[in-house]
């Protein structure tokens, strides 16, 4: 039997830089965590340890820093593009590169210099590069986005055994904390800010919108929303936790409860996971990896 090496990549993780643009009387901040991962000929590196191959993930974490000043940071989408094509196109070793960047919103708070961090979701940005003109693909999306629906939520019809406690219920509060991401048909969808924000604002709507039977049939509504809105997007995958919130029971203090008074459990939790696509959505699993 013989042993060979399989697939690998490697690079500089959680690159935090943040970026103030002094320009004008108003400043700007950008703070961004970028990871940086590399592949291509590196057989050597590992099999008999030379390293003529290797581009130090030192030189990498540097790379993002120097980029940051040279070209500023505007959609992360872009500035993830710009350094995966930049390693590829700049070294003959590497074939591929993956870039994913996370953005960290801070809200001004009176003038031009002060800022309160928000305490929000997370915008995220997954690029693939082979260099320019090759293959490139765009993942955006978000992390932590908690949304709560007060009512409009039932659940019953479901199968019961021998150890189901659950009662059905025909009203109920529903709360969740959204992760998303949505792949870009290409790699030059042109407004990258805009189509982040009509995503995000499309998820929304479709929460409060929908009379939810399920949080499987919130997260398809959802996702469907984005993508008969937004026609750059073929695909969104969606991870939702089920923040349950129980009521409690106040009768030992002579109280009704009224379905007003909730316990909010934080474990153990449902957690719904699904995908929606166009059914010409292009075959690209790599993106996602």
């Amino acid at each position: 039997m013989g042993i060979v090496l399989g697939p690998n990549r490697y690079g500089k993780a959680e690159t935090r830089v943040v970026r103030v643009t002094r320009s004008g009387p108003r400043h700007r901040i950008k703070d961004v965590n970028v990871s940086v991962s590399l592949s291509g000929a590196m057989d050597d590196a590992h099999l008999t340890g030379d390293n003529a191959a290797v581009l130090p993930t030192d030189s990498q974490k540097n790379t993002v820093f120097a980029f940051a000043k040279k070209h500023g940071i505007e959609a992360i989408e872009d500035f993830g593009l710009l350094l995966a094509r930049h390693f590829v196109d700049s070294q003959p070793t590497i074939s591929h590169a993956r870039v994913e960047i996370h953005e960290y919103s801070w809200d001004r708070i009176t003038g031009g210099h002060s800022f309160v961090r928000d305490g929000g979701e997370v915008r995220t940005a997954l690029v693939h590069s082979d260099g320019e003109g090759g293959a490139e693909s765009v993942v955006s999306g978000l992390e932590d986005l908690v949304v709560l629906n007060s009512t409009g939520s039932e659940f019953h019809g479901f199968v019961q055994d021998e150890y189901t406690t659950l009662a059905p219920t025909d009203d109920r509060i529903l709360a969740t904390a959204v992760t998303a991401q949505w792949r870009h048909r290409s790699a030059r969808s042109g407004d990258w800010d805009d189509s982040y924000h009509s995503a995000r604002r499309h998820l929304l709507h479709a929460f409060a919108e929908t009379h939810s039977l399920s949080l499987q049939q919130t997260l398809f509504q959802m996702g469907r929303r984005v993508l008969d809105e937004r026609a750059e997007l073929c695909e969104i995958r969606l991870s939702m936790p089920n923040k349950h919130h129980f009521l409690v029971d106040l009768e030992p203090f002579g109280l009704d409860n009224d379905n007003e008074v909730y316990f909010a459990a934080d474990r153990p939790y449902g957690l719904i996971e699904g995908t929606v696509r166009t059914d010409d959505a292009p075959h690209a699993a790599s993106a996602w990896t």
